[in-house]
C-alpha cells in the first residue's frame, strides 16, 4: 500500500514520482478527462510524461502539486487534486482536480476537494485560493460554488486558448481578496 500524507474518508493523496507514468497516462492520457483543459486533443505518452515531470517540479521547487488520489479501500488511482501556486505574494494558490473517467458522478472531486481547501488553509496557512474552469464545464462551476468559491472575474488559459470562468476562496471567510 502506499503512503499517503492527507486521507479523507475514502482517499488517500500522496505526491507523483516518475514510476507513476502508468497511471498519469489512465488519467491525462484519457481526452474525455482533458477535453477541457488542454486544447491539443488527445494527449500522447510523450505529453503525458511531461506533464508528469512537471508535477514533480511544482513538488520539488513549491512542495506542492496536483496530487494523485487513491481509494483507501484498494489503493486504485481515482485521479489527482491539489494546489499550484498561483500568486504566492498574495498567498495564494491554484486548486485543481481531475478524476479518471470510471469514477466521474461518485462525489471523489467533491470530497477531494473539501480536503485539498482544509490542507491549503491549515497546513500551507493560504491566504486563498483561485480556481477556473472551462466555460462548457457546468458540473466544474456547480462544484466550486458548492465549495464556497465565488465568481471574480475571466481569465485567460494559455492550455485551450479561452477565457475561463475564474474564482476565490478566501481563508477568512468574509474577507475580500483579489487575485
Amino acid at each position: 500500500m502506499s503512503q499517503y500524507f492527507l486521507k479523507t474518508n475514502r482517499l488517500g493523496f500522496r505526491k507523483w514520482t516518475e514510476g507513476d507514468l502508468p497511471i498519469a497516462l489512465t488519467l491525462w492520457g484519457d481526452h474525455d478527462v482533458t477535453r477541457l483543459i488542454d486544447a491539443r486533443g488527445k494527449l500522447s505518452e510523450v505529453q503525458v510524461k511531461e506533464k508528469l515531470a512537471e508535477e514533480i517540479a511544482i513538488e520539488k521547487e513549491h512542495g506542492v502539486q496536483y496530487f494523485p488520489i487513491f481509494l483507501l479501500r484498494t489503493d486504485e488511482h481515482v485521479g489527482c487534486c491539489g494546489v499550484r501556486p498561483y500568486d504566492l505574494d498574495k498567498g495564494l494558490y491554484e486548486i485543481g482536480f481531475h478524476i479518471v473517467k470510471k469514477f466521474w458522478r461518485q462525489g471523489f472531486a467533491h470530497e477531494s476537494a473539501k480536503a485539498m481547501i482544509e490542507y491549503a488553509f491549515d497546513k500551507l496557512k493560504a491566504a486563498g485560493l483561485f480556481a477556473g474552469h472551462h466555460p462548457n464545464n457546468k458540473a466544474s462551476k456547480l462544484l466550486l460554488e458548492k465549495l464556497g468559491f465565488h465568481y471574480t472575474h475571466d481569465e485567460y488559459y494559455a492550455q485551450t486558448g479561452l477565457e475561463h470562468p475564474s474564482y476565490l476562496l478566501s481563508a477568512n471567510k468574509g474577507m475580500p481578496i483579489t487575485a
